[in-house]
């Protein structure tokens, strides 16, 4: 039976969250199952972009990897945290915003795997459903052992992102994007049968709730969460956020994968018990975006997925917030598999967008613009809108 520990923490310093974080593994058995003397153990956080605060919700705190490297080396591993932040996004500057200098002051790797002296290189993917090779990095290709340590955050495209997600920050920026093209949730299935962490510790102090990954609203949890079954950990995570395990699309598809369990029946949780700590995260589809031109339509068929969906919202949260919605007047955006009826009148190639794959077909009948992706990345979603009119630029793939 899986086990996964779900443990309150009782203070905001370092010793408090270390302690919490030395339960949890004690409640997993420690790490001497996972971890042999010599290991190359890499630590991977979320620190997907530069957050407004450090504890937001929207990044892995410093204390909880401190505490994880330290129970690392003291079985005997040689760790190291590394991350490459979202497509377009300075690692190097979220690393500082997010107080990790400190740790590297000390004498601890903490590694930008965007620099260009960590060499690139491609791994097999063997019976990958969607890719069968993947771009990384040879630091990645080289660790013996993964320990993802993700935030308790919503996602605009996927539900929730927690460990197994987490993952997809070790591909290069252009792998990231074509996971986007090509399927985001079956691609980091793929991608977690290949590194197959051998552990998940949640941060879950403060998480995300509304429009995760970043443009969210902070909750308090004052929680930590671990299990050496990445699927077991996200069930039960995501229960306490709010989810059935099978309305978070990358959970179900790990679990068909073989990659963990799922079945909440079948978990033993040590600690806390779900009913105990359980508080409903806000989803992506509830938020408001104020402010949107009167002229400007939205329309979401009703098979169109939440990928597609949360994306949509996320991009124009992100025009929002570059001051671009005067870009939005009398324009049309279709999300799903939509056909011409769903189509306001005067609708045309200059002011009409279909998004995600389910859309190819009316965008090719009609000649309109289409944007590519299950679910594509918010920045492609943008320049769909903004057409030649501006550049965009990447951001947050």
């Amino acid at each position: 039976m899986a086990t996964v520990s779900v443990r309150r923490t009782r203070g905001e310093g370092y010793e408090d969250i270390k302690r919490t974080v030395d339960q949890v593994l004690a409640d997993l058995g420690g790490l001497g199952d996972i971890i042999k003397p010599g290991d190359r153990v890499m630590i991977k956080p979320n620190l997907v972009a530069c957050p407004t605060e450090r504890l937001s919700g929207g990044v892995t705190r410093w204390e909880v990897c401190l505490a994880v490297y330290e129970a690392v080396e003291a079985a005997g591993g040689r760790a190291y945290i590394a991350e490459s932040s979202a497509a377009g996004a300075d690692t190097e500057q979220v690393i500082q915003k997010c107080g990790y200098q400190g740790l590297r002051d000390r004498g601890i790797p903490v590694i930008d795997l965007k620099q260009k002296e960590n060499a690139r290189c491609v791994m097999e993917v063997p019976g990958g459903v969607v890719f069968e090779k993947i771009n990384t990095w040879e630091l990645v290709r080289d660790t013996d052992v993964f320990i993802t340590v993700p935030v308790m955050k919503t996602h605009d495209q996927t539900e929730i992102t927690l460990g197994l997600k987490n993952m997809k920050g070790l591909l290069s920026d252009a792998q990231k994007k074509a996971f986007h093209k090509e399927g985001l949730v079956e691609g980091v299935a793929d991608w977690c049968s290949v590194l197959k962490p051998a552990l998940e510790i949640v941060d879950g102090t403060y998480g995300q709730q509304g429009l995760g990954p970043i443009f969210g609203e902070t909750k308090r949890m004052d929680l930590i969460c671990g299990s050496k079954d990445l699927v077991a950990c996200e069930a039960v995570v995501g229960k306490i956020m709010g989810y059935e395990p099978e309305e978070v699309m990358i959970t179900k598809a790990a679990h068909e994968r073989g990659l963990g369990e799922m079945d909440l029946g079948k978990i033993q949780v040590l600690g806390c018990a779900i009913e105990e700590v359980a508080s409903r995260f806000k989803r992506s589809c509830e938020i408001t975006i104020e402010g949107v031109p009167a002229s400007f339509s939205l329309i979401f068929h009703r098979d169109a997925c939440t990928g597609c969906h949360n994306t949509v919202l996320s991009a124009l949260m992100d025009m929002k917030a570059r001051g671009l919605f005067a870009y939005l007047e009398h324009m049309n955006v279709c999300v799903g598999p939509c056909t011409e009826a769903d189509l306001p009148d005067g609708a045309s190639a200059e002011n009409t967008v279909c998004v995600g794959v389910c859309s190819r077909g009316l965008a090719e009948r009609l000649g309109l613009r289409w944007v590519n992706g299950c679910p594509p990345c918010n920045a492609d979603v943008a320049q769909g809108i903004l057409g030649d009119r501006k550049d965009y630029g990447a951001r947050y793939a």
